[in-house]
């Protein structure tokens, strides 16, 4: 894909051009992912760094607002990232600490040697341990100096993802520490992706949940802010430390809703600042470089081209002149230093309003550095940031797909714009990107399952008597009771927790169709494309980034006789039935222990099967397309919404976790009954894979 430079303009004022020269002539040295000191033929002593302040606050406006400190919760068990990686057990000595900070001795003649203080994180011994701040302050945005760390439980904030500011923050409550035996244990791995993935489906499903409780009590707190305060009280969080260069288990190109998530999986430790920086130390002076920006739109930040990205630094905000301190001074030192600096750029949120979404768009250095007159008049600092060579297309991916959806003509290798000719409410665009076939085999494109009797011979659902529109408090409402006594999804038309079954309104009810309990009947709402992948046959994925809970399609078919099949001597592969959950879907709920709700085990109740089989070989749509992988990131929901027979529910696909553009669509087939036949060898390439499924 093309790409353009920007220049950035030069100074306006000669006499105001920044002329920072670094401290000391130090050659950038960057511990290797091992987690052990690299070497250097340079004579000049190593970089070295070390978090400076609590990993969720710091001295900076960037610092975490609930002020959490890592001696408040205990470590997050097998946590795979600890920062920094750089020292070993083995050669670990105390450093000296001042003004809230941590830093570490250096020898120039010899390995770093650095021992964690007091109160310092727990890790596994064959990890290095981060350091801890010596006193329990911190500065604010507005440069109060706060004793006390204060926590996110139980406030409301109106603008959470302003980049800085110098106003005051709303008054935070102390959340209520929860008993160890209380809170629930999640499953712990040794894989740093499968870790920040579970992190972030629990922090969504806590969302979820506290929102559908918020809506019940019509209160307006942030859902988002009060998920994440629980789960920090409770350390249920990965990469805690900061570190230089990439994160584990984060790839370029993954997406988050909120700034929250990027605290919590480390990616990005401030939940309002822009520029989250560390302090070096050497020769026992402090120098701070930067590890991460997040470009929001809340600066005037120039992000049109995928490859460079012209920063503004933080302060000043409309009032007077930005000053070379904090964030500002560490991008500085950083265009010296050269090292990598992680970029979190934003996009806007299509499922929101004025919502947006943070896309990680890997490493970038500080190339060029300049002062200028802002829109307000005042001065303001300008940071030059190119993406490192080599890396996965980030924000350029969705820049694409976003012309694709403006004008699908400019999509490449077409071969229909719509295989649905008309049927589906958006365009099913049939690409072919790796050879020269034309297409899947023929078949006819349906939205409705073909059932083995009428529908309208079968026993209808009660409908209920709400005008207009079905709300999350109302005690009457017969198709909240059907559901457990309340909406299965959310104002916006997310899924909140998977159930047994769900049941929709229908055309007995008196409620409109804009009703919120009318999610999947509304159809395809997606720009989907069939594509051909390079060893799986066809595949299915969509140019709109997905949020977790998202519906995508119905698994549409003929509803077949179990002793029909394979009747004719020929192995049906477009068979769907219910014997199996994975397990990833059975954890899309939520941790009631960790709202202070009874725990429930529906775990079997869930597995029940349906004794409906569907097949969409000869006749079916987009989810006949999606093939099976063993660590999915869609999975399949029951949903009645026009007879009561509960044995043959539509089969309805939500999305697991947020899935960025152009990523396939993959549910898990289980491992028995797909197509009556042999197991097929799987070829889905997760580090979890069993080998086969069928």
């Amino acid at each position: 894909m093309p790409r353009h430079s920007n220049s950035p303009s030069k100074a306006v004022d000669d006499d105001v051009v920044l002329d920072a020269k670094p401290i000391r002539s130090l050659s950038p040295l960057f511990p290797a992912p091992s987690g052990c000191t690299t070497t250097s033929s340079s004579s000049a002593p190593p970089l070295v760094y070390v978090t400076p302040f609590t990993p969720f606050s710091s001295g900076s406006p960037s610092g975490f607002p609930s002020g959490f400190t890592p001696s408040t919760f205990p470590p997050f068990a097998n946590s795979p990232s600890v920062v920094p990686p750089f020292a070993t057990p083995q050669s670990t000595r105390a450093g000296p600490a001042s003004n809230g900070a941590a830093h570490v001795g250096l020898n120039s003649n010899g390995p770093l040697h650095a021992t964690p203080l007091a109160s310092s994180f727990q890790t596994p011994p064959t990890m290095a341990t981060p350091l801890n701040v010596v006193d329990n302050s911190f500065t604010s945005a507005s440069g109060r100096k706060i004793k006390q760390p204060m926590h996110l439980s139980g406030y409301s904030v109106t603008d959470s993802d302003k980049e800085d500011s110098d106003g005051k923050r709303a008054v935070r409550k102390r959340p209520k520490k929860m008993p160890p035996q209380d809170i629930i244990v999640l499953p712990t791995s040794q894989d740093p992706r499968e870790s920040v993935e579970m992190i972030l489906m629990t922090f969504d499903a806590l969302r979820r949940r506290i929102l559908q409780i918020d809506e019940t009590k019509e209160t307006g707190k942030r859902p988002d802010l009060r998920a994440s305060a629980i789960m920090m009280s409770s350390d249920l969080r990965v990469n805690k430390g900061k570190r230089i260069g990439p994160v584990p288990g984060i790839e370029i190109g993954d997406m988050f809703y909120f700034r929250m998530e990027l605290c919590l999986v480390g990616l990005h430790a401030p939940s309002m600042g822009g520029i989250d920086y560390m302090i070096t130390s050497h020769d026992n002076q402090d120098d701070p470089i930067a590890v991460s920006v997040v470009s929001a739109g809340g600066y005037e930040n120039d992000d049109d081209d995928v490859d460079v990205l012209v920063y503004s630094g933080q302060g000043g905000n409309s009032k007077d002149d930005q000053k070379l301190e904090r964030g500002n001074l560490a991008l500085e030192r950083s265009l010296h230093r050269s090292n990598q600096i992680r970029v979190i750029r934003g996009a806007k949120d299509l499922n929101v309003v004025n919502g947006r979404i943070y896309i990680y768009d890997g490493l970038y250095k500080v190339h060029e550095s300049w002062v200028e007159k802002g829109k307000s008049g005042f001065k303001v600092f300008k940071y030059k940031f190119v993406r490192e060579p080599g890396q996965p297309d980030g924000i350029a991916v969705w820049k694409l797909t976003q012309k694709w959806i403006e004008n699908p003509s400019s999509r490449g290798r077409v071969i229909l714009p719509d295989i649905s000719s008309g049927a589906e409410n958006v365009p099913v665009c049939l690409v072919n990107d790796v050879d020269n076939e034309k297409g899947p085999s023929h078949f006819q494109y349906a939205t409705k399952v073909k059932y083995l009797r009428p529908i309208n011979s079968m026993k209808p659902l009660q409908g209920c008597a709400c005008l207009s529109v079905c709300l999350p408090d109302d005690k009457h409402c017969s198709c909240a009771d059907h559901n457990g006594g309340q909406l299965p999804y959310s104002s916006s038309g997310f899924l909140i927790r998977r159930k047994r079954i769900i049941y929709e309104c229908n055309t007995s009810c008196q409620c409109t169709l804009n009703c919120r309990n009318r999610v999947t009947q509304k159809g395809v709402r997606l720009h989907f494309e069939i594509f051909k992948t390079k060893d799986r046959g066809w595949g299915l994925r969509s140019w709109d980034p997905i949020r977790a809970g998202t519906f995508l399609c119905e698994y549409i078919g003929e509803v077949i006789d179990e002793n029909k099949v394979n009747s004719h001597g020929e192995e049906d592969e477009y068979i769907f039935q219910t014997s199996h959950v994975d397990d990833k879907t059975l954890k899309w709920n939520y941790g009631p222990e960790l709202l202070g709700e009874p725990s429930t085990d529906t775990a079997n109740e869930v597995l029940k099967s349906f004794p409906i089989i569907i097949s969409a070989k000869n006749m079916g749509n987009i989810s006949r397309f999606m093939n099976h992988s063993c660590t999915p990131n869609v999975f399949w929901q029951p949903v009645q919404h026009d007879h009561c027979d509960e044995g043959y529910p539509h089969i309805m696909f939500f999305a697991i976790k947020h899935i960025p553009p152009m990523t396939e669509l993959t549910y898990d087939y289980g491992t028995r009954g797909l197509g009556f036949g042999r197991p097929k060898k799987c070829l889905c390439e997760s580090p979890k894979c069993r080998g086969y499924f069928g």
